[in-house]
Order: C-alpha cells, then structure tokens, then sequence
C-alpha cells in the first residue's frame, strides 16, 4: 500500500504589491521609495519597503503632502484597473506550474506542492518566472501546514538578503529558528486584541504558541486558535479552499471628487456604478430581480446638513442587461434625492441575486429576452478586448467632473490601448 506524502504548502505574497505594479513600467523609480493612496487621494494605503520607515500606514495625505516632498517619496493616486490585471497575471503565472491553487487575496496566493521532490527549487522557479514575466518580485514561504507557510513567507521578506526571498521550513531546524524569532503578533489569524490574551497567559512567541495545550486554548477562546497553534506545530488542519460559491450580493459604491448638489449628475454617477456592478454580476453569471440604490451627505463635517436614504426596485424579470438595471437604478433617484443637501455618495447594491435554472419559467411571466443577452455578450466581448468602458451606456460620461480625484494616477499600461507603453528605435 503506498504511503500517503505529507501536504506541502507554498505561500506566494507580492512585495508591496501597489507599489511594485507601479515600478514596473516607472523604472526610473526603482530606487525611490513610493506611496499610493486610497480613494480621492485620502490617505496611505501601501507603502514600498524603503517608504515604511517614514510614513505610517493610514496617514492623512494632506497632512504628510509636504513631508512626502522634503524626503523624496513619490505619491501614486490608486490604479485598480492596473493592480487587478497584474494580479491577474501573476495568479495565472502560478497555476500553471503547480497542481492547485488557492487566491487568497489580489496579492497572495497557497499552492499545493505535494508530491515535488524538490520544493525548495520549485520556490526558486516560481519566484523568478513571475520576476521574469511581470517584474513582480514575490516572497515565498513553503511548509507542510498553511499557517507554517505564511509565517515561513513572512521570514522570507523579512530576512530577503540572507534567504533570497524563499524560506523551506520542511525542515525541523528551520522551523524551530523561525518559531522562536517570530513574535506572537505575527502569526498568521492572532489578532491584537488575542495577542493581549495569549501575552496574558505567557504565550510570547509562535513557538509558545506552538508548545501551548490546543484543547486549553479551544476551551478558552476558540477552534480558530486551536487550529493555529497544532498547525504551528506541525499538525496539518487547513485545506486549500475551493473557489468561492457566487455572491448572493453585488454592490459598487464610489464618493465623488466633489460633493454634488444637483439630480443630474448622481445620475450619470449611479448610471456608472451600475455599468460596474453588471459586469461583475455577468462575470460570475448570476441574474438579479432587486436593486437597491441609496445617496448620501457627508457624516463628518458639522457644518453640513445630514441626510440619506435608499430605496429598493423589484424588477419585471431576473437579468443581466444593464440597460434595464440602469434605467430602474436612475429612475429610483427621483424618489431619494432631496434638493438643498450636499451629497458625497452614491451606491448601488444588485439582490436576489440567481443563477441560471433557479427560477421557474413561467409560461405567462415575462422574461430576459434572448436577444438581450446576446447583446450583453457583445458588451462584454469588446470591454474584454479593447478595455473597460470602451462600450458604454449613453448615460455614463467618459471624463465626469464628479468623479474621484486621482490626481497622481499612473497610466493604465495594460489595459488602455491609448496608454499602452510607446517605445521608440533610434
């Protein structure tokens, strides 16, 4: 009888995955640290690693603006289209040179490298296929749980210049060095307020957690920990997952560059956030029978009056044509937006959401017709081919005066024909 191997796992991790995707068509900034910010250019939310020791993670932009300028450090407005092509990228990269394949988020990713002899050269090879392909540089951490995996991937970046950014903890030295160098807070599901228990209890590091009784630590918080410290341990708990089941849910929210006083305008605003959130609900073919669209003021400031309101659209038939969602999203306004308020949000959220044989014809109910779904395979062939809102309802502006502000976006290099790189021959 063949004796079952021991799992493996390899966690693949992009190193500051904003801030890299941007380096890779600004070489010129190779050596300058970078920052992007979040939407409407409101605060950091990644940092390049030689950025991190002068900016914290959060930090208002207005007030860090001239800071940012005095040391050097080139600020980015958010490029999502960009981050997610790359993310893409590299995740398609990674499926193919290994057996199975868990997304974990839009940078990192488990990869099952049972049954490889040499798992270590495997890391090697993966880390500089996707160098080589994307100019991505990744950290990769391999182990035979998942929580060991990231932990291993974490010494991995945290110690790139002696480790060459793969760290092997198969073994049991290496596993024992990087346990007891790792602090608690570190470890992979601990968060800060579990970390005050566990540091409560003596438990400093990953491997007194490692050491810690499991059925103690399940009685007193819960199985999540349990899992934690026998996978620290060594004790295989946690699957690769399986793709996630459609969403029962889809919304699409934005604030505006500037708050907006006026009905047209939110219009041409939900019009767009309805374009997104039907390609999404198309994606993951799904048909949707409820929209709920809802506007609203800004909360913080008190000197503005404060209003907001929703309101939900039961529609003739299950669909994915975007022309009825957009009609039923903007005629809905006019039942919400109230005059004399200064609006700073829209959003648009799709319901009862349904796949394909969950509904019952009804030889007398009115139904999506066919029709509309070919022209919705058109949409989104050409959108796929030529870029995003390259066809368009009528009712979404190419250049609004409300959208976000993104005054420091980079171009759109792998998504935009009009912005692909332009290289000359001399």
């Amino acid at each position: 009888m063949a004796i079952k191997p021991d799992p493996v796992f390899a966690l693949i991790d992009c190193n500051s995955f904003y801030a890299s995707c941007e380096r890779v068509f600004r070489p010129d900034l190779a050596k300058v640290p970078i920052v992007v910010l979040s939407n409407n250019d409101g605060c950091v939310i990644a940092r390049s690693y030689d950025a991190k020791p002068h900016v914290k993670m959060g930090e208002p932009y207005f007030q860090i603006k001239h800071r940012l300028e005095k040391l050097g450090i080139v600020a980015f407005s958010s490029n999502y289209a960009l981050y997610g092509d790359m993310s893409e990228r590299v995740m398609s990269l990674i499926e193919a040179m290994v057996p199975a394949v868990e997304v974990y988020s839009i940078d990192e990713s488990f990869a099952d490298l049972t049954g490889i002899a040499d798992v270590s050269a495997m890391g090697r090879k993966i880390r500089s296929r996707i160098f080589q392909c994307t100019g991505i540089p990744v950290g990769v951490g391999i182990a035979h749980t998942k929580t060991l995996a990231k932990l291993a991937n974490h010494t991995a970046k945290r110690l790139q210049a002696q480790t060459g950014g793969v760290v092997n903890l198969c073994g049991d030295f290496e596993g024992d060095w990087v346990l007891r160098n790792t602090a608690l807070s570190e470890v992979w599901g601990v968060g800060r307020k579990m970390t005050a228990h566990l540091e409560a209890m003596g438990i400093r590091t990953a491997m007194d957690l490692a050491k810690a009784d499991p059925w103690t630590l399940r009685k007193k918080f819960s199985i999540v920990i349990e899992k934690t410290a026998r996978e620290l341990a060594g004790t295989h708990c946690l699957e690769l997952d399986e793709p996630d089941p459609p969403k029962q849910e889809i919304c699409c929210s934005r604030m505006f560059g500037n708050r907006l006083t006026e009905l047209a305008p939110i219009k041409e605003a939900v019009a767009t956030y309805m374009m997104r959130a039907s390609e999404k609900l198309r994606a993951q073919k799904s048909y949707c029978k409820k929209v709920r669209v809802s506007i609203r003021t800004g909360m913080f400031n008190p000197d503005e009056a404060k209003y907001a309101k929703g309101v939900v659209v039961t529609l003739p038939y299950p669909t994915d044509d975007v022309r009825l969602l957009t009609r039923a999203a903007v005629d809905a306004l006019d039942h919400v937006f109230q005059p004399g308020f200064k609006y700073s949000k829209a959003e648009v959220l799709l319901l009862d959401l349904r796949q394909p044989g969950e509904f019952s014809d009804d030889l007398f109910a009115v139904n999506q017709p066919a029709e509309a779904s070919r022209v919705m395979a058109v949409l989104d062939e050409i959108n796929g081919r030529w870029g995003r809102g390259t066809l368009r309802a009528a009712s979404v502006p190419r250049n609004p005066d409300w959208g976000m502000r993104r005054e420091m976006m980079s171009q759109s290099y792998t998504t935009q024909m009009q912005q692909l790189w332009q290289v000359s021959c001399r």
